[in-house]
């Protein structure tokens, strides 16, 4: 009962991640300039990056892409690629770089590891009863579609890059997750598990 009630606290926290205040919509073509001159280095002209390094921007939710960049730009999501990046964007250019890629189309990707992938599915879907790892469907969608505002889109995100996320929220190094719900989850998560969520998550569609 206790993991019950922290899971429905956690989720209801959640809600509020996203700003109000990056609402507005965007208008697309005028983040064309930027998209050429900058993060299509990293992620693609059409948000679907190559290197696994770098994750796929294209369909995911606005709101969320927004968010992402003006925590980016204030510093309460610590990279070292993306702060210089982000620091000359205006609030109008988050919000069009936002709309324009969540238009893009994303490439579905295939899992590499069948077995892997096999051991991801139970924990997307299932959790983990006995360490407390709620299933990531809960939030995310059995699809991995998420829910506009408020969770990302995870399918065919690069595993690498899911990986990478999961063990930065593990250690704090990323902490911009506003009631705190993706580090209390990856604490109860082992790397073995990581790597096989991961893995699942990179063939979702």
């Amino acid at each position: 009962m206790k993991s019950v009630a922290l899971l429905t606290g956690l989720l209801i926290a959640a809600v509020s991640w996203a700003n109000p205040a990056l609402a507005a919509k965007g208008d697309p073509a005028k983040a064309q300039k930027i998209v050429n001159d900058v993060c299509g280095a990293c992620h693609g002209t059409d948000g679907n990056s190559t290197s696994p390094a770098y994750p796929t921007l294209a369909g995911q939710h606005p709101e969320y892409l927004a968010k992402q960049l003006g925590e980016f730009k204030s510093g309460a999501r610590k990279n070292a690629i993306m702060a210089p990046n982000a620091a000359p964007l205006s609030n109008e250019d988050m919000l069009n770089l936002a709309a324009y890629f969540s238009a893009q189309q994303p490439k579905p990707r295939l899992a590499k590891d069948a077995a892997l992938a096999a051991e991801g599915q139970k924990i997307y879907k299932g959790g983990n009863a006995g360490s407390g790892v709620p299933a990531c469907a809960s939030c995310h969608g059995p699809a991995g579609a998420g829910i506009p505002v408020q969770f990302p889109r995870m399918a065919s995100q690069h595993a690498k890059y899911v990986e990478s996320q999961l063990k930065n929220f593990r250690s704090g190094d990323r902490a911009n997750d506003g009631g705190k719900m993706m580090q209390v989850i990856a604490r109860k998560m082992t790397d073995q598990e990581m790597k096989a969520v991961a893995e699942y998550i990179s063939g979702l569609r």
